[in-house]
């Protein structure tokens, strides 16, 4: 009987918790927008303005904060908990039962729609909408021991030995815990230079990220990328800083880690960060109501994803794992065309069978590139060297090459960066969905982006092309500023800008899709023309 009263208690238990749901709540505005843009030392971290005007990346709407007034009544409305926050998407993650959260669009008029996590209860199908608000003398030899061979598979060590081992370079690592980082020895190398700069943990709500909270993956993951145990172990950018959020609760699945990730990954952007890692990905959840389909994984559907191309939009560079999931594919936000997405090899090369791979469904191609995720050499939380599989150890062997690469092209953007990674790949001009463009080479891919770099000072660019919404202008090194001209094929005139080296976008939103000329003119040279595809 006894037995029978504890299967029953679970079994409600259980019930009570699949009837409470979990939806974004978006809100229609935000408070004193024109005045924050203004004055944006009042929104962001002076780090944060300098890279986006280093960049040419535009503070907008986005950056502002959510209105902590809409926030408050929706707290203490019935039966709602809010969990997390973004303002990237001006919005609120919520539970409650569907009821209780359908009431919040009736009842406050600054509600703007709600997005259920199980898609079965969003009545009418909404299309997803872009957010509202985008209108060298000394040499530094290391004996790398047990992380030699994931460190020159990659060719990172070329770096090290040229002095760039991820100095000045910023990286957020977002995951599952970090578990005495602050007192091992495997990271005394980075407390001692001052390297390791906060952390907050978003699932508990406290500045303790070095808690142990049942899981130490952030520890391994960080130690491939800052990890430094002489002769023993040298992460891939032991000289970078971090800081370090957690948002995945090991514990279960549910999709409030994906707004945990979005409000992280605003943090790093506040904080002036350059790169995330993130070593996490999502799909199926305990409540099975709340999975995402193999379809959802299409670069723009699921919450984090379209999250993670925001942080891209943003100027930040994301490295994110592709997954162990094999041909069942990749989880996001992996599938986000603004991701760089790092699939496994072993030590000789050769495709993990864990890793997950690529397929049409993604807009892009899927893994961008792979390095060692087998075997991997990791530090746990213990201080002790051990050998893990997993993408998630791939990813942050890649993101140190990044820091790395980072520090040595300065002036190059999120997207070139990745592009100099991918050209200097083992299988650039054959990709697949196993190894993507195949095993990076970063000595290779310095010296690409530094004759990328000359030939900025000399010449006018412009991508992606085909463009979308917005453009990016390169302009070269010699000329501060450029009006910029869009004719159509009947030579008329339908746009016109000016770009300087300090605000490089042209926003292509009123433009319809089609082939178009366009024109630079300034006062030293003879106008430039290119043809410009919008799609």
């Amino acid at each position: 009987m006894k037995k029978n009263y504890i299967f029953l208690l679970l079994f409600i238990t259980q019930l009570f918790a699949f009837s409470q749901e979990d939806a974004w709540v978006y809100f229609v505005d935000k408070e004193n927008v024109a005045t924050s843009i203004a004055n944006p030392i009042t929104i962001l971290t002076q780090e944060a303005i300098d890279r986006k005007n280093n960049d040419g990346v535009v503070i907008d709407e986005r950056d502002v904060p959510v209105n902590e007034n809409y926030i408050s009544q929706i707290k203490n409305a019935t039966g709602i908990t809010v969990f997390a926050k973004s303002k990237w998407f001006n919005a609120v993650h919520v539970r409650g039962t569907e009821t209780d959260i359908n009431n919040l669009e009736t009842t406050f008029s600054f509600v703007d729609h709600i997005e259920f996590a199980n898609k079965s209860l969003n009545t009418t199908r909404q299309t997803l909408q872009q957010n509202k608000f985008e209108i060298e003398e000394s040499q530094v030899a290391f004996t790398y021991g047990n992380t030699q061979n994931q460190v020159d598979m990659i060719n990172v060590d070329a770096l090290h030995l040229a002095d760039f081992t991820g100095n000045g370079v910023v990286v957020a690592v977002i995951d599952a815990g970090f578990p005495n980082v602050n007192t091992m020895g495997g990271f005394d190398r980075l407390r001692t230079a001052g390297n390791l700069l906060d952390g907050y943990d978003f699932v508990d709500r406290t500045d303790n990220v070095y808690a142990y909270t049942g899981n130490n993956h952030g520890t391994k993951v960080l130690s491939d990328m800052a990890g430094y145990i002489e002769n023993q172990f040298v992460g891939t950018a032991p000289d970078a800083s971090y800081y370090l959020f957690r948002t995945e609760d090991a514990g279960s699945e549910n999709p409030v880690e994906e707004s945990y990730w979005v409000e992280a990954a605003e943090r790093a952007d506040s904080l002036g960060v350059d790169i995330i890692n993130t070593s996490l990905g999502y799909k199926n959840y305990d409540n099975p109501a709340y999975n995402h389909s193999d379809n959802d994984i299409d670069g723009s559907t699921t919450f984090i994803t379209r999250g993670a191309n925001i942080a891209f939009d943003k100027g930040l560079f994301l490295v994110n794992s592709a997954g162990n999931s094999g041909a069942s594919g990749l989880n996001a936000p992996a599938d986000a065309a603004g991701v760089f997405t790092i699939g496994s090899v072993d030590l000789n090369g050769n495709y993990s069978s864990f890793s997950s791979q690529g397929s049409a469904i993604q807009p892009t191609q899927k893994p961008d590139v792979v390095a060692r995720g087998s075997q991997s050499f990791v530090i746990d939380s213990n201080n002790n060297i051990v050998q893990n599989n997993g993408t998630s150890f791939s990813s942050p062997i890649l993101a140190g090459g990044v820091a790395s690469l980072m520090q040595a092209l300065p002036s190059s953007t999120n997207s070139e960066l990745m592009q100099y990674i991918r050209e200097s790949a083992s299988q650039y001009t054959t990709p697949d969905y196993f190894l993507g463009y195949g095993i990076p080479n970063f000595e290779l891919a310095l010296d690409i982006g530094l004759s990328a770099e000359t030939l900025k000072r000399t010449e006018f660019k412009i991508y992606p092309n085909p463009a979308k919404d917005y453009l990016e202008v390169s302009l070269p090194g010699t000329i501060e500023q450029a009006d910029v001209l869009l004719f159509n094929v009947l030579g008329k005139l339908v746009l016109k800008s000016t770009v300087s080296q300090h605000n490089s976008v042209v926003n292509l939103q009123s433009i319809s899709s089609g082939i178009y000329m366009i024109k630079f003119q300034t006062n030293t040279q003879k106008a430039k023309t290119f043809k410009l595809i919008i799609e």
